[in-house]
């Protein structure tokens, strides 16, 4: 015997029920005994609580829901159900409603309604779903007939939440199915106490039901249909990655359960756990999918963590003082005192010093759980031994189980590791010595980000995702979105790495998407977009949005946007950024930057600030890290000025060469903001201050290239004007320096703790020498490399590569934080 049961979602429209049928249908051809336990169509539970309510409180409009709830179990039998079945069938359900408008209307009139007639008023539910299954069951030619489950189902008169009497109800069960050789549809949920009285199994009673009828059928196994495929490795409505478990433990399935295990109502394991009876976890609409076993047998590759599962909403309270160190009986009175007041405790902690323990209970029972504490430590509070309960309120309980863990090392390493690298906060932990489960408090508000990173953390060979928010999609940013795009099966496939876009945001609008931006209709989005982009607005949706992994990407030049980014670091969001402004204006900010990005244990990422994407900080961090002593740095800094300057040749004036410099795009607009070596200056900056130097602005001694009329003209056209006055002036320092066999470059320089940038002349015997294109070039001598300086060599600017550095950054980012 087989004992099948369907839950709300499952049995929501006439259309799912017919998918039920035919499972049953198909069970039914293979030879296969049955009996199925059917719960109420789906949010008719809730919809008879609410017009009960209603009524209890005088308002008429109960009877507006009472018609919905007759006019849908009506229409579903007609849309079911032929002759004969359908007269039969509505007959029944008239019968039904119209005891059900009675007594709604007799709780109306005397505007009360007690637990015990809340459970009758709920009871219709389940009585109409099984009645009409049943006779569908019957017209589609199984021989299945409707079961009451007050007839064999037991309890006491503890309305709402009843204790089911298992002796009773066991010898009940054997007897209605040895009677009985048909197939049994029975009501889920219900039950009666002595003298008949309708009682309820509590919300997800229906399982419950199943679970005691296959207990005392000693059934081959118990089968829980519901709406995903078994049980998930965590909540998928907020961890879309997460998958179904194939194999559990009844051990496993409990600790699950009881930390919000939607599919798994917590009593209903206890009763096949008892007989050893193997329980699957089914989906309805997907009925191939083998699901997930519960049994007492391990699975063969014996995963140290099955899942990860929450309580969404818990108060933390603490007792503590001197007064409880050492002294016998504190734990025994303080939870007494919990249990006569029929507080239930969700989690128990308590350091070794015994200085105080703390405990997590509905948030609805903190206060009357605070006032009972105090109550039983009343004389231990006015002595100042004890201090005054505190609770703390918005919290969750995160935990990951799995009966394994046990036996392998650095299980709590990497959860904590998981959390801090996101930024969440642990407020309590707690751990039983089975090491079963491992049990956090955290910030509520950070509930759905601790289940995503824990995912991460823990499922490795599901892909894990990195968040991106973008700032700036101009020729940098659309060239990245394109590189993103390109890369993403690569990715996926030899890094298990997704990038998703979930942020993006140009001058003038800006987008999210908590799934992921389209990346082949981001422009089309934007534009489209009625949000108008304020770097404040975009910073706080980011923060709120508290997703695990996240990176901000700043592609712009823009000072403001700078401005943000401790506040963003501070949220523990990474930052990859070519903006060179927060990390070469003042010390201080950079150094905050750097603290804040250590502090919350992610990453402050600007290696295309320096050389686009050649690996300049990074090899200079790497020789410091490794014990070598930078002794000078020498660089070109500029691909418009390296450009300049490796064209520039006796016989070609000076003025040309800016000219074609500014229409190919490698200068700014206006070319002195390259040729006064404002950019450089910012370059060499953030060089120095990674070597340790605390250098500011002011501090780089910049000798001027341009002669001052061509400084302070007016502007570009008046600027090319006197440049082309000044030609002459160039035509000398080329010459000059072309008759000594050196060539002119634009040089920053660092050495001794001075920083200065130039025009200089250099022979053959220098790396600079050899400079074409636009390339730039970074030498390093330092105590390792003082023969020999270390070159690094390369493209210095370009949309290409500067995208490159910094989708090189998501990447390191991602490996990271994952």
């Amino acid at each position: 015997m087989k004992v099948l049961k369907f839950g709300g979602s499952s049995v929501g429209t006439p259309d799912r029920i017919r998918g039920i049928v035919a499972i049953l249908k198909s069970y039914a051809d293979r030879g296969d005994h049955f009996t199925v336990v059917f719960s109420a169509f789906g949010g008719v539970t809730d919809s008879l609580i609410t017009m009960g309510g209603l009524a209890a409180k005088g308002d008429e409009s109960y009877y507006e829901h009472f018609l919905a709830f007759s006019k849908r179990h009506l229409d579903a039998a007609r849309d079911l159900l032929q002759e004969p079945y359908l007269s039969e069938v509505l007959s029944g359900l008239e019968n039904n409603h119209e005891v059900l408008k009675n007594l709604l209307y007799g709780i109306f009139l005397v505007r009360e309604a007690s637990t015990r007639t809340m459970d009758y008023v709920i009871s219709f539910g389940e009585r109409n779903s099984a009645f009409i299954i049943a006779h569908t069951l019957q017209q589609a030619g199984l021989n299945a007939s409707y079961l009451d489950a007050r007839k064999i189902i037991s309890t006491d008169k503890n309305f709402g939440n009843a204790k089911v009497d298992l002796a009773m109800t066991y010898g009940k069960i054997k007897k209605q199915y040895i009677q009985n050789s048909d197939i049994q549809v029975v009501t889920g949920f219900i039950a009666a106490a002595k003298g008949g009285l309708t009682t309820t199994l509590g919300r997800g009673g229906s399982d419950y039901t199943a679970a005691l009828i296959a207990a005392g059928l000693d059934a081959d196994s118990l089968e829980i249909w519901t709406d995903v495929d078994g049980v998930m490795t965590a909540d998928p409505r907020r961890v879309k990655k997460a998958f179904s478990i194939p194999v559990m433990t009844y051990a496993e399935a409990m600790e699950m359960s009881h930390f919000g295990a939607k599919v798994i109502y917590p009593p209903t394991i206890q009763p096949v756990l008892a007989k050893k009876i193997p329980m699957w976890i089914k989906n309805t609409f997907n009925p191939s999918h083998p699901g997930t076993l519960v049994s007492d047998k391990e699975d063969d590759v014996r995963t140290p963590v099955k899942g990860i599962s929450s309580i969404g909403n818990i108060a933390l309270l603490t007792l503590q003082g001197s007064g409880l160190f050492g002294v016998p009986g504190i734990a025994a009175r303080l939870f007494g005192s919990l249990a006569s007041a029929g507080i239930n405790v969700i989690l128990i902690t308590q350091g070794s010093s015994e200085h105080s323990i703390s405990f997590a209970v509905q948030p609805d029972k903190a206060v009357k759980a605070r006032k009972q504490v105090e109550k039983e430590f009343e004389h231990e509070v006015q002595s100042g031994l004890v201090d005054p309960v505190r609770m703390e309120a918005e919290l969750s309980v995160v935990a990951i189980i799995g009966e394994h863990m046990r036996y392998l090392p650095g299980i709590s390493g990497r959860l904590f590791q998981a959390l801090g690298q996101n930024g969440i906060n642990v407020v309590a932990i707690a751990q039983g010595s089975s090491e079963l489960n491992i049990s956090v408090v955290i910030n509520r508000a950070d509930e759905s980000k601790a289940l995503n990173a824990l995912h991460e953390a823990f499922f490795l060979s599901d892909t894990s995702v990195v968040n991106v928010f973008m700032v700036g999609v101009g020729l940098i940013g659309s060239t990245l979105l394109k590189q993103i795009k390109a890369h993403a099966e690569f990715l996926k496939k030899e890094h298990s790495l997704e990038i998703k876009v979930v942020g993006l945001a140009n001058s003038k609008k800006l987008i999210f998407n908590e799934n992921g931006i389209d990346l082949d209709n981001w422009r089309d989005q934007l534009s489209a977009s009625d949000t108008p982009m304020k770097i404040k607005d975009f910073v706080e949706r980011m923060k709120s949005m508290n997703l695990s992994s996240s990176i901000f990407i700043d592609n712009t030049a823009n000072e403001q946007i700078a401005q943000h980014y401790n506040e963003v670091l501070d949220a523990s969001i990474s930052i990859s950024t070519p903006n060179k402004v927060a990390a070469s204006s003042g010390y201080e900010l950079y150094l905050k930057l750097k603290k804040t990005a250590k502090k919350r244990g992610i990453l402050f990422l600007y290696e295309t600030n320096v050389g686009a994407g050649l690996p300049v900080i990074s090899t200079l961090n790497d020789l410091i890290v490794s014990g070598d002593r930078i002794l000078k740095i020498e660089a070109v800094l500029s691909g418009s000025l390296s450009f300049i300057f490796n064209s520039f040749k006796p016989g070609i004036s000076f003025s040309s060469i800016v000219l074609e410099a500014q229409k190919r795009g490698f200068t700014e607009p206006d070319p002195r903001v390259d040729l006064n070596g404002i950019d450089v200056r910012r370059k060499l900056i953030i060089l120095a201050r990674e070597t340790g130097l605390p250098l500011e602005a002011e501090d780089v001694v910049i000798h001027p290239v341009l002669p001052d009329a061509c400084r302070n003209a007016p502007n570009v056209e008046a600027f090319f004007a006197e440049l082309k006055q000044a030609d002459d002036h160039f035509t000398k320092l080329a010459e000059a320096a072309a008759a000594e066999g050196k060539v002119l470059r634009m040089v920053a320089s660092l050495e001794n703790g001075i920083a200065s940038i130039g025009l200089q002349s250099v022979d053959a015997t220098h790396p600079f020498y050899q400079l074409s294109g636009s390339d730039n070039m970074i030498v390093f001598t330092s105590e390792r490399y003082k023969e020999r300086p270390l070159v690094v060599r390369g493209p210095g600017a370009g949309a290409e590569v500067t995208a490159a550095g910094i989708f090189s950054e998501i990447i390191k980012i991602g490996n990271y934080l994952n």
